[in-house]
């Protein structure tokens, strides 16, 4: 067999080992299914067969869910529908045996694997570090369609099942099990020999599972709110009103899921699961999907290293300023390095950047995501310094201070005096070009940008910023570093503001020029929410603090955009100038003593609707007046579409699909239009031109559009052409 083993014992209880070839994951594809298909025939055949196990070969997965390739490769709904059917089939004779089944669940088991383990009778999961379960086919604009919405809540419940699929989570063991989502959790080793034995067991009990006890909570739930159609009903308004709050009905997979089992409950799982049917065929040619699909896809290329032979190894690295980047940096390093030094202006401020990582170490140690004996081997290697003397032998140094170039020139010179052609300089900043950084170093063939996002444990990206003179095995170490920190890391050209604060600044400038105009802040937030922003740029200011918008408007970039014949806003400047930082002091354009609220269901975090702190208009001047929700959209969103493509045009970007990464994972660029490359492409060049040339004479340069972004509308040509 080219996909499975198979292997039966002298007992009767065969073994079927789950191995795609040439990938190191397990995916549901048609070879896979038709393959599952053949050997049910043998098994339904075979009278002396007593149970089954599946398992899998592959060191950190079960079964990761469909092949999305082959998914994106489908061009007509038939196909799709031939695809999801052949599932269904597969997975329904299965639960249809009449042995006992039970899978062993070790590494990641999402999507399709998950509903592989729906229709066996036992589930046991490894008590391991590596396993995690969940479904989520929400983040690719899907439903779980291979019985997920069926089988799920009837398994665990309507109020644990709903939040799992429309968060698109993980649950480790230890939840699983509360949950009622696996039946026992065994250690790594050994579990082929526990799932065999188990079967075994289940055989000679006539295939009986003994039906796991509900915590009184969930007793509660499910007869108030589960067993009865008015209290039904009331989960699936609230769930609908949640997600419409999270998502303003931008994302048509999750309001799809709670219709989905809405109806599978009302009609019963064989209705159920054929509407799901259409409901998948439909949401893979949604052009959403599509979008959602193709980032995806983005994020796994860049898991490659194309510069992996130029390697060099790290195993002794340097933080410089312990502060909320800083600790973060070494936080996501714990398990890379034997040694991390940890370095600032005192041993109190060093410590107290190693406490944040402790307790982010515990925490991860609570969940599960590493074991305890890990988190104290890897707070271990902490080494708090308040100078250099332990600086000889790092491979890298990350300096995570303040935005001030003549603070990074001397810490450069300063780590240069006492290392070697070996370290690599690693600046994180947000602005400053790291060829200024370097002017005048002794070596700076080994200074690279390493530009994290906050909080740097939870934002996904990390760019890569290269001078003309950084060495090829410097990129290839700090891609390679970033990669194994678990970031999607985009490679960019030096320059001001890089790739992605760079199309930053002409939305913020804009969202300013319209305060400055008379535009309600909350207004601005709202309508680019409708866009699709996960946060409006007013409360994204807040967030990043406007000091910090002041001094990047102050800075390098200012010169870019003047050069231009751009006027930047000084409005961020005079708040700052009046003790406005954001949220940091509590003293930003929104009111933040409002207390927040929790829901019955956790899929993210409320707007909670605060209010604006008008003092921030007394500054900024001007009447409050309406602004067409549509004007605001264009104004902000091509602002940063045209930089983007200007940032393609002179080789900032070395290809669209970056640029699509890196603006919807570092800024929030609505993920569903698959970034502003693609966006441009399912609009149009000519229409964006057109947009931008009415807004051109309006409001000036910044609406010029790119010769790039006008040679692609005469040519009618796409920046990606795979859509």
């Amino acid at each position: 067999m080219k996909y499975m083993q198979v292997e039966t014992t002298g007992d009767g209880i065969m073994a079927v080992t789950i191995d795609c070839p040439k990938s190191r994951v397990n995916k549901v594809s048609s070879g896979l299914l038709g393959e599952i298909s053949d050997l049910l025939d043998k098994i339904e055949k075979d009278v002396t067969l007593k149970g089954l196990v599946i398992l899998s070969a592959k060191d950190d997965n079960f079964v990761v869910g469909a092949d999305v390739d082959e998914l994106s490769a489908m061009k007509k709904k038939e196909e799709v529908i031939t695809y999801i059917s052949k599932a269904h089939e597969v997975l329904a004779r299965i639960e249809a045996l009449p042995i006992p089944v039970v899978s062993v669940i070790h590494g990641n088991c999402l999507g399709g694997g998950l509903e592989l383990t729906l229709v066996t009778d036992y589930r046991m999961a490894s008590n391991s570090t590596k396993t995690v379960m969940g479904l989520p086919e929400v983040q690719l604009g899907l439903i779980p369609a291979a019985g997920g919405t069926q089988r799920l809540p009837r398994l665990i419940g309507l109020a644990n099942a709903l939040p799992l699929m429309l968060t698109g989570g993980n649950v480790r063991p230890k939840k699983a099990l509360r949950l009622g989502l696996i039946d026992e959790i065994v250690m790594p080793f050994g579990m082929r020999e526990a799932a065999l034995k188990k079967a075994a067991e289940l055989a000679s009990n006539m295939g009986m599972v003994k039906a796991k006890k509900r915590s009184l909570k969930d007793a509660v739930i499910n007869t108030l709110l589960e067993k009865t159609p008015q209290g039904r009903n009331i989960v699936f308004s609230k769930a609908r009103a949640q997600v419409m709050r999270q998502t303003q009905g931008l994302y048509p997979a999750a309001l799809a899921i709670i219709s989905s089992v809405e109806f599978g409950l009302k009609h019963g799982v064989e209705r159920g699961l054929k509407n799901d049917i259409r409901i998948f065929a439909d949401l893979v040619m949604d052009g959403k999907s599509k979008a959602l699909r193709s980032l995806f896809e983005g994020m796994t290329a860049l898991k490659k290293n194309p510069l992996e032979k130029k390697v060099r190894p790290v195993e002794k690295m340097a933080v410089i300023g312990c502060g909320l980047m800083g600790h973060g940096i070494a936080s996501v390093s714990t398990s890379l390095c034997d040694t991390i030094l940890m370095k600032d202006v005192s041993l109190d401020a060093a410590a107290a950047g190693m406490k944040e990582i402790s307790k982010g170490l515990a925490k991860r140690a609570k969940s599960g995501a590493i074991a305890p004996f890990d988190a104290d081997a890897q707070y271990g290697k902490l080494v708090p310094c308040n100078d250099y003397s332990l600086f000889s032998k790092c491979g890298l140094v990350v300096e995570a201070v303040f935005e001030d170039i003549d603070l990074k020139r001397k810490i450069l010179s300063e780590v240069e005096a006492v290392t070697d052609q070996d370290t690599i300089f690693a600046s994180n900043t947000s602005a400053l070009p790291i060829s200024h950084i370097a002017l005048g170093c002794k070596r700076p063939e080994n200074v690279i940008g390493m530009h994290y996002f906050s909080p740097v444990p939870k934002m996904p990206l990390l760019e890569i910023i290269t001078t003309e003179a950084t060495a090829d095995w410097v990129e290839a170490t700090a891609l390679e570093f970033g990669i194994r920190q678990g970031k999607t890391c985009i490679v960019v050209k030096d320059g001001p503001g890089f790739y992605t604060t760079r199309i930053l600044v002409p939305l913020l400038n804009e969202s300013m020029a319209l305060v400055e105009e008379g535009a309600d802040a909350k207004e601005i937030d709202t309508a680019m929410k409708l866009f699709g922003y996960p946060v409006g740029p007013i409360t994204l200011v807040d967030e990043l603090g406007i000091d910090v918008a002041a001094h990047v408007a102050r800075g390098e970039i200012k010169k870019l955009f003047e050069a231009r014949g751009l006027k930047a806003s000084d409005g961020y400047t005079r708040l700052f100038e009046q003790g406005y930082k954001g949220r940091k002091n509590k003293k930003g354009f929104y009111l933040y003593d409002a207390p927040k609220k929790k829901g019955m269901f956790s899929f993210g975090r409320k707007n909670g609707g605060r209010p604006i702190n008008t003092h921030v208009y007394d500054i900024l001047g001007g009447e409050r007046k309406s602004f067409d929700r549509g004007e605001i959209q264009d104004r902000l969103s091509l602002a940063m579409i045209n930089e983007a493509v200007l940032c393609l045009q002179e080789g900032i970007l070395s290809c669209a699909r970056d640029g699509d990464i890196g603006a919807v994972f570092g800024l929030g660029f609505p993920p569903f239009t698959g970034g502003p490359f693609r966006y441009v492409d399912s609009v149009g060049a000519a229409a964006v031109v057109d947009r931008m040339k009415r807004l051109e004479e309006t409001r000036g340069a910044l609406y010029r559009p790119a010769e790039l972004l006008v040679e692609m509308a005469s040519k009618g040509k796409k920046f990606r052409e795979k859509l």
